[in-house]
């Protein structure tokens, strides 16, 4: 016999059958429970989901010997030929292949005539949206009044594009994406059936790979089973689809954490050494980012990570140590490698300088002017005594009185050194602050720019806590007590900045130690 692949083999033949559509099987078993059928459904959804499936089953109950009936037989003649897709009273038409005005007035003269065996004439149209406007136009008639035996069901993966007129003449049924979890359960039900010999972690691998479609994920795994050998391992599966192990996304996020710089890029070095793709790497570390923030905000809700509860328990451990507030801030910066990799052209250099950025918060300051000095140099010159200005100003007090041994310079010139040293305790600080520019001091009072479109910035660091941590930090820096405050102003980064992707360039120049040609 010839073979049948799994995504065919394993289709489902009644109700019962349909993985992961609960709301759209009780609707229409209520309905032909009811006899309230409509004339034309829309079925919409993302592919491999079990659209075209539904349809043939609900094709099946209507002509089954017995039906209308919630439980087709699949034994008598009508649900065999409906099976075998050679039921003349159940016409299943590519939308792709017949978008004229021409297949549908075909369509429209065949209408009028009656079954040829079974109750009802079912019209299946898959990808209906590919259809022309002049074909949706002529359909209109025929939708709206067709004959009480007609049934029409519409499916597409783009229901916004087709017209409101159509819509409007249907009863639309969305279709979800399937999840992890339910895809794991079938593709166990599968492996057992068919006497495969798989890991639990290989199906969580093609589930996941699935990207919420069964029949991806059952055509991975049809795949895997003639590449491999005796077993289907995680290798041959990160071998064949080119996948991001779990286990890696965990251990970068760890030296991310760690602040540990070297070891972030060795890693991801291997990765790109082994063929990974990496923007599908990219994708993925931002996803787990999503899972940790999923993770710490419900404390591990399998539900809403859709994951193993395994997975969602390392991912709860893992959240612990790192606050919202600096998961917000890698969620962005590696969102933005995104945008700044289409734009330079090189994802993997954007994403090596950000892995770097996010493991060693390091970013020298905007000014070209400025001199970064090191540790033994800063601390081999000698502080004169300084004045220490009282923290608390009344309303009416005069301006603060400036501190004559502390200048703008002497702060810039510790500037490196103090986001260096809030990164180690808290990243989040040291990230935002490393964005602003050092504008001024008056007296005690210092002022840090931000560019207008950095205001989040500017709100995070104004809150309490943040404002103390780096008062104190500054204290530590300049044996000096200052204030900080925070403006947004459009003239706080010079010119090469404030163009698209200033920012990222000066963080390329500051780590390969280049310079900007004109």
């Amino acid at each position: 016999m010839p073979y049948t692949v799994f995504a065919l083999k394993w289709r489902p033949n009644n109700f019962d059958e349909i993985i992961g559509q609960k709301n759209v099987v009780t609707t229409l078993k209520s309905a032909l429970q009811k006899n309230r059928l409509a004339h034309a459904y829309l079925f919409a959804g993302p592919r491999g989901i079990g659209k075209t499936s539904t349809a043939r089953i609900l094709a099946k109950a209507l002509n089954c010997k017995s039906g209308p009936t919630l439980e087709p037989c699949g034994k008598c003649s009508s649900c065999l030929e409906i099976s075998q897709s050679r039921s003349l009273d159940v016409i299943e038409i590519d939308g792709a292949s017949n978008t004229g005005v021409e297949d549908v007035r075909t369509l429209r003269e065949n209408v009028k005539f009656s079954p040829a065996s079974g109750k009802f004439k079912v019209y299946i149209i898959d990808e209906v949206h590919m259809l022309s406007t002049a074909a949706f136009n002529a359909l209109l008639k025929t939708l709206e009044e067709p004959p009480d035996f007609v049934k029409f069901i519409f499916a597409t993966t783009h229901p916004d594009k087709i017209p409101s007129t159509v819509l409007s003449r249907c009863q639309r049924l969305d279709f979800r994406r399937i999840s992890v979890i339910e895809i794991i359960g079938q593709l166990e039900k599968v492996a057992k059936t068919e006497k495969i010999n798989v890991d639990r972690e290989v199906l969580f691998a093609i589930a996941k790979a699935g990207d919420g479609s069964l029949r991806d994920a059952e055509s991975i795994l049809d795949q895997l089973v003639a590449f491999s050998k005796d077993k289907v391992s995680l290798q041959d599966v990160i071998s064949v689809l080119g996948l991001v192990e779990q286990d890696a996304l965990f251990e970068i996020t760890d030296k991310i954490i760690e602040k540990n710089p070297k070891a972030a890029l060795e890693l991801f070095n291997k990765l790109t050494e082994e063929g990974k793709d990496i923007s599908v790497f990219l994708n993925n570390l931002i996803e787990h980012f999503r899972n940790l923030m999923i993770a710490k905000v419900t404390r591990g809700d399998a539900k809403l990570i859709d994951l193993p509860q395994d997975i969602c328990e390392r991912l709860l451990r893992q959240s612990q140590a790192l606050s919202l507030e600096e998961i917000f801030s890698v969620f962005n910066i590696l969102a933005n490698t995104q945008e700044m990799g289409r734009r330079l052209d090189s994802l993997r250099i954007t994403l090596e300088v950000n892995l770097i950025r996010l493991a060693n918060p390091k970013k020298a300051a905007a000014n070209p002017g400025i001199r970064l000095v090191s540790p033994k140099e800063t601390s081999s010159k000698e502080k004169p005594p300084v004045k220490v200005i009282p923290r608390e100003e009344k309303k009416n007090d005069p301006p603060p009185e400036p501190v004559a041994s502390i200048s703008l310079d002497n702060i810039k010139n510790v500037w490196q050194n103090v986001i260096e040293g809030l990164s180690r305790i808290k990243m989040s600080v040291a990230t935002y602050l490393s964005e602003g520019e050092l504008l001024s001091l008056k007296g005690s009072l210092l002022t840090i720019a931000f560019p207008k479109s950095h205001s989040l910035h500017k709100e995070s660091l104004e809150k309490r806590e943040n404002k103390e941590i780096i008062e104190k930090s500054l204290l530590e820096a300049l044996s000096t007590p200052l204030r900080v405050s925070f403006i947004l102003s459009a003239e706080s980064k010079p010119k090469d900045a404030e163009q698209p992707g200033g920012h990222f360039i000066q963080s390329v120049l500051d780590t390969f130690h280049g310079r900007l040609i004109k």
